[in-house]
């Protein structure tokens, strides 16, 4: 089943997200879910808090950037209750965007090695070392759970100029081809 995405501005894209255990209710089904809803909006990772849920989850599939990096042809992955160890390496710039935050695009700095401990979606833990595209991804959605959004890491010059788009995709003012949900304004 598609979801909708949620839009900049809710609240719960600011919270850091709660660890959920294997007993978490419907959670194959909602792995699947976000997968479904991942693909329909053409992204490469996908973090639960995008889809209204505060808890500790997020989907890979890096394979549209696989002619850039072979090695994201096969960086499909589900990632519950993660932790980043270590970030290693002189950090880089590459354009991010973010399926809550249609339109915008920027560069964004990130370190190009992520040491990181999560469980699957089989609640096998795992350590594993991740390099180049595949890291940052996970960092990104790795942010997402954190209630961290790309558009945090940029200047303040770049947020102020932002500012406008911003209010404009909280209020519903975007053109996407996906399913999105909007912040209740008061």
């Amino acid at each position: 089943m598609i979801l909708p995405i949620v839009a900049y501005g809710d609240s719960v894209l600011k919270k850091k997200a709660t660890d959920i255990d294997p007993t978490y209710p419907g959670l194959q089904d909602l792995i699947a879910n976000m997968y479904e809803t991942m693909y329909n909006a053409e992204g490469v990772g996908l973090a639960a808090p995008q889809i209204g849920l505060s808890i500790r989850l997020f989907i890979t599939d890096g394979k549209p950037f696989s002619e850039d990096d072979p090695v994201l042809a096969n960086f499909k992955q589900v990632f519950i209750n993660a932790q980043i160890l270590d970030e290693n390496g002189e950090a880089w710039k590459f354009n991010e965007g973010c399926l809550s935050i249609p339109g915008i695009r920027d560069d964004v700095m990130r370190r190009p090695v992520v040491n990181i401990r999560y469980f699957d979606e089989e609640f096998c833990q795992h350590e594993k070392t991740f390099e180049g595209l595949s890291a940052r991804i996970i960092q990104h959605e790795y942010d997402h759970i954190e209630g961290v959004l790309f558009t945090d890491k940029l200047s303040a010059l770049k947020k102020k100029l932002l500012k406008g788009k911003l209010r404009d995709i909280s209020i519903g003012k975007v053109d996407v081809n996906y399913r999105m949900k909007f912040p209740v304004i008061r």
